[in-house]
């Protein structure tokens, strides 16, 4: 019998990371705003004539089918001008990390512009998909249009069902699964999740919430405890889980709590694998033990959070990293949308799982470390290589990395 088909087009559950970010970019006054109020349908961005008039990205999350749930994103001109000009452009740079389909909005009665010209130099060297709208086409209309360009109008509506049909016409992101390929039908599985003074309140993790929800899409059966529930809930089952899924930090409790032979991974490692990001983690895990004094070690998390006593990134992972290494590193953080413009002083990277950073945006963090060949690995997997516990822990994976 085939699982149940997932409703993934399901606006209300579908994070920011999951959905596909669109993106619309231009020059100063080329109609961005109105275009995207247009294809949102919603007085989004603010209009005027000024130019300059949009300075922070705006976003607005929507359906676009048949693509499904996406992201749309206004930015700031591509032009603008001084001090506060260069940092909206470096705010706009910032978006193209996130971006998986870009907007460039032309003026039809302008043409092209040079900064129009270094965008698309962008989209290119980035492998980001993109259309350009030739706006204002009530008021003129260029000479010729490129294969990939549409001509709309804000004010008349004229191209903007166009538009809105072939970005949709990009495809829907592949449709993956976190634990494909892991479990026999109608599964049991235990997920063990802590519940401290770093669990946010009232709800669960990302991670945490993907994987249950997909057990429960697939009809297998969860069952949720705390480490320190675990020892009862494994003696109250019939028959051993075929999983248990642990979150990273708690790995060195939990494996002291049930079997060898019990097939354990964690979340963070699953949400590596899910992203395709898996392989690279494993070798950057290897770096963790050939530290030594000095060496420049960042902590970088997706998210931003007031740091509680015990916070697993700015505590916990540097006295795990000292005692394993045997050294003493020195610690840079950073967190949500911060990230080094320079990486090559860094011997080392330990990601968080960039649950809620877009796969687009992983996906450039990790091509810049590559770049300035500094190794990176995320918390999970470095968690389980200096628990001595990363081989166990990608065993149930069964060779299939991503």
């Amino acid at each position: 019998m085939p699982p149940p088909e997932r409703n993934t087009m399901d606006l209300n559950s579908t994070v920011s990371a999951e959905r596909v970010h669109i993106a619309f970019f231009g020059c100063r006054n080329a109609g961005k705003s109105s275009l995207v109020n247009a294809v949102t349908g919603q007085a989004l961005s603010v209009v005027s004539p000024v130019a300059g008039t949009t300075t922070d990205p705006v976003k607005k999350a929507m359906e676009l089918l048949p693509l499904g749930p996406v992201m749309i994103t206004d930015t700031a001109g591509f032009d603008d001008e001084g001090e506060l000009g260069a940092l909206r452009i470096k705010k706009t740079n910032e978006i193209l990390a996130k971006t998986d389909i870009a907007v460039l909005v032309v003026d039809s009665s302008v043409g092209f512009k040079h900064e129009d010209g270094e965008l698309i130099r962008l989209f290119n060297e980035r492998r980001i998909p993109f259309l350009i709208a030739f706006s204002k086409a009530d008021i003129a209309r260029p000479a010729s249009v490129p294969e990939n360009g549409v001509l709309v109008s804000a004010a008349t509506g004229e191209g903007v069902n166009e538009l809105k049909e072939r970005l949709a016409a990009f495809g829907k992101k592949e449709e993956r699964t976190i634990l494909r390929g892991l479990l026999p039908e109608n599964a049991s599985v235990v997920l063990v999740i802590p519940i401290d003074e770093a669990a946010p309140k009232g709800r669960l993790i990302l991670p945490q919430q993907l994987v249950l929800r997909e057990l429960l899409d697939f009809g297998h059966t969860a069952h949720c405890c705390r480490p320190s529930e675990l020892p009862a809930l494994m003696a109250s089952l019939k028959t051993p889980p075929a999983l248990v899924i642990t979150d990273s930090q708690a790995f060195g409790r939990v494996v002291k709590l049930i079997p060898e032979e019990q097939p354990l991974t964690s979340f963070s490692i699953l949400m590596a694998r899910y992203r395709g990001e898996l392989r690279s983690q494993i070798e950057g895990a290897e770096l963790l033990g050939g530290l030594r004094d000095g060496d420049r070690v960042l902590i970088a998390e997706g998210c931003t959070h007031h740091r509680q006593c015990g916070d697993i990134g700015s505590v916990k992972l540097p006295a795990w990293i000292r005692e394993y290494s045997q050294h003493e590193p020195e610690f840079s953080f950073s967190s949500g949308g911060g990230f080094p413009d320079d990486l090559g002083d860094f011997r080392l990277i330990v990601h968080c799982g960039g649950c809620m950073l877009s796969p687009a945006e992983m996906h450039v963090r990790a091509e810049r470390a590559a770049s300035a060949r500094v190794p990176m690995v995320n918390y999970g997997v470095a968690i389980a290589k200096m628990h001595g516990i990363l081989e166990r822990s990608l065993a149930p994976l069964k060779g299939n990395l991503g």
